[in-house]
């Protein structure tokens, strides 16, 4: 039986920090306390944080099919130096895992080339962005443990209520990405004042929130969980705090970028701020944050996104692809704007980028230091300065808009398993 003894570091445990020590053994956590017997390997965590390995309901790891842009290894590895342990991937992979087959080949090679914890989304409908419905029970059979069209809103509301009526069947979570390409009109950005200054054309808000609109009604009906993918608009958010006070069983996550920036900080015509859904005004910041704090929005996820450098041309946002890297900077840029910057407390980024998803995503292993459960362990340096550089991604991806920042609270250690998968 090996042992590990993660000694003298502030743990989070229970909802609350607390100067303890955990020890480990074969793979597990053993205990969380004090005076606890000597181990074969003693890690030093004073003045650190230790905390459950973060969750992130929301990355794409492209593979197979999309290896140029990420492997399931590379992703894995960024995720775990970002300080996650567990990650949900997304279906847009070729071929879509949208058939029992499908799914079993993908969680296989989930198993076999990732260094985290990789749960996977089914698609929702054959091929991710048709009309015609996958065969719901199936999939979760063969592992799937949500399920998602992310990258491509349902555009039928009939094609939207069959699935809301398939997925609450099998007591699942439906995830949507929610647009509506009619309501789109060509724009790359979201429309406004900003998109003018940059000549760039804009598409209005409301090809999400009129979407979320729909999709409430309709998973009040067929009593789904329905879980909305990075809300960025302020209506969505108004929407989703009065369906939850009427008992509809929705919840939502913002991400990071929605989180920290607005339109008017893309400073200038450059694919790294190129995303969906876009980055919205500052009033729809502003209330993503209240959201955040009031529980109307339930957790942080990232949409890890990376793309090759050919596909993100930092000089024009017009031919780009969509999409930013985020599990190596969500962490470190949360707790330097947000904690540091009086917004929230630690304890409550830890419960949205840990517990709650965990909680809400029903993986019961994950979000938690309790003993019994899997030592899945991430040990972060609060009080070092660091910037974030191009160099020590681990990730295929660099698009990403916050390289350059100087931040507090990046990955010492983290653990899968009791075993390290990212050491500093």
């Amino acid at each position: 039986m090996t042992t590990k003894l993660i000694k003298g570091g502030t743990v989070f445990v229970n909802g609350q920090l607390v100067k303890t020590d955990v020890r480990i053994a074969d793979g597990k956590i053993q205990a969380i306390g004090n005076d606890l017997p000597a181990a074969d390997e003693t890690i030093d965590a004073t003045n650190k944080l230790v905390a459950p390995g973060l969750v992130d309901v929301h990355v794409h790891f492209r593979e197979p099919g999309q290896t140029y842009k990420e492997t399931i290894e590379a992703g894995s590895k960024a995720a775990a130096h970002g300080g996650f342990t567990t990650v949900g991937a997304m279906p847009n992979v070729d071929p879509v895992p949208d058939t029992p087959e499908r799914m079993q080949a993908q969680t296989s090679l989930n198993q076999k080339e990732g260094v985290v914890h990789i749960f996977q989304y089914g698609a929702i409908t054959h091929g991710r962005t048709s009309e015609e419905l996958v065969d719901f029970h199936g999939l979760k059979q063969a592992g799937a443990y949500a399920f998602s069209n992310d990258g491509s809103g349902v555009q039928t509301a009939g094609t939207m209520y069959q699935a809301m009526e398939g997925i609450a069947k099998e007591k699942m979570i439906l995830a949507a990405h929610v647009e509506d390409d009619s309501l789109l009109f060509g724009g790359i950005m979201n429309a406004g004042k900003r998109a003018e200054e940059l000549g760039l054309p804009g598409a209005p808000s409301v090809s999400e929130s009129a979407q979320v609109a729909r999709d409430l009604v309709l998973a009040n009906a067929t009593g789904v969980h329905y879980h909305i993918c990075h809300v960025s608009t302020k209506e969505s958010i108004a929407m989703v705090r009065f369906a939850k006070s009427q008992g509809v069983n929705v919840t939502c996550e913002a991400s990071p970028h929605h989180l920290l920036l607005a339109d008017q900080d893309i400073p200038a015509n450059n694919s790294y701020y190129k995303m969906n859904p876009p980055l919205r005004h500052e009033d729809d910041r502003q209330a993503l944050i209240e959201g955040l704090l009031d529980g109307t929005v339930d957790m942080i996820a990232t949409d890890h996104a990376p793309h090759s450098q050919a596909e993100k041309p930092k000089n024009d946002m017009r031919g780009a692809a969509n999409g930013i890297t985020g599990s190596e900077t969500a962490f470190p840029m949360m707790y330097t704007k947000f904690v540091k910057g009086g917004i929230c407390t630690l304890e409550q980024l830890l419960n949205w980028m840990s517990t709650n998803p965990a909680d809400i995503f029903g993986l019961h292993e994950a979000g938690h230091l309790e003993p019994g459960k899997p030592a899945d362990i991430v040990i972060f340096d609060l009080t070092t300065q660091r910037t974030l550089n191009e160099a020590d991604y681990l990730s295929k991806g660099v698009n990403n808009p916050f390289t350059g920042e100087q931040v507090y609270g990046t990955a010492d250690l983290t653990l899968v398993d009791g075993k390290v998968v990212y050491q500093r």
